[in-house]
């Protein structure tokens, strides 16, 4: 009995081990995702080399873009990259082009929910970029075809303010007194996907400035009159109207001309 436990025990161990080494050898070796792409009814595919006599444009510069390591589990096909987003291409390459036999991401963001199924669920949110009407375009702030398909991360020069400024251009600035949370970027306010608070704000009323202004509160529902001093109306009353902005205080969040508490 005792050695039936013991082998047993062991079996375990050098089971666990071999099974870690198969996971962490995979993980090693697999440097592309593997998906089920979007499908076009009655199109097979054909391989990148029958996009690039068109879109040479795109392909070009597609080995140095994050979506290059997509890849579809179709070996007999080859190098499938740009239809593992675009759909099988064989109508589309037949007809020598056209709209209707061909994903296009920007009319159809159901081409990018196929592998970030969190976003579909962020932009059903109250508050969100309107991607699902059709007035907004994933490929409006992600580039798909180049370099990192989120701007402004690693060393890149650009920012992804930049990208957020490119439609919001009356929060660019630029501002005699500027709020420092900008600098940050966007993101440190807004989740630019959805979100369910007003304006896609990450966090509600003045719950999201007390995430830097940490000096401000003493205790729950008080404010420390020596780190902001007011006169007449108490700070704390105008707080229980409304957010730190929109009680009437600090409205130019983004940043003021005129005043270096960020009034108009």
């Amino acid at each position: 009995m005792k050695l039936s436990l013991r082998w047993n025990k062991t079996s375990l161990l050098f089971g666990a081990i071999a099974l870690w080494g198969v996971l962490l050898i995979g993980c090693v070796s697999v440097n592309r995702t593997v998906l089920a792409p979007t499908k076009i009814p009655g199109a097979t595919y054909v391989g990148t080399k029958d996009c690039t006599q068109c879109h040479a444009d795109q392909t070009d510069h597609f080995k140095t873009a994050s979506h290059a390591k997509l890849a579809i589990a179709d070996p007999k096909v080859g190098n499938i990259s740009c239809e593992a987003c675009h759909g099988p291409a064989s109508l589309h390459s037949k007809a020598g082009g056209g709209r209707n036999n061909i994903v296009n991401p920007k009319k159809s963001p159901e081409a990018c929910f196929t592998c970030h199924l969190d976003k579909r669920g962020e932009f059903s949110l109250p508050s969100s970029h309107p991607v699902k009407n059709g007035h907004v375009s994933c490929v409006d702030c992600h580039d798909v075809h180049e370099g990192n398909a989120i701007k402004g991360t690693g060393a890149a020069l650009e920012t992804m303010n930049e990208t957020c400024v490119k439609c919001h251009t009356a929060q660019k600035g630029p501002f005699v007194f500027e709020h420092a949370a900008v600098k940050e970027g966007c993101v440190t306010c807004h989740n630019p996907h959805g979100s369910v608070n007003q304006k896609m704000l990450v966090a509600r009323d003045a719950n999201l400035c007390l995430r830097c202004h940490l000096e401000t509160p003493v205790a729950l529902g008080q404010i420390n009159a020596n780190a902001i001093k007011h006169t007449g109306e108490s700070h704390n009353s105008r707080l229980m109207t409304g957010t730190c902005w929109s009680a009437g205080c600090h409205e130019a969040v983004h940043g003021s001309n005129a005043n270096n508490h960020f009034r108009r």
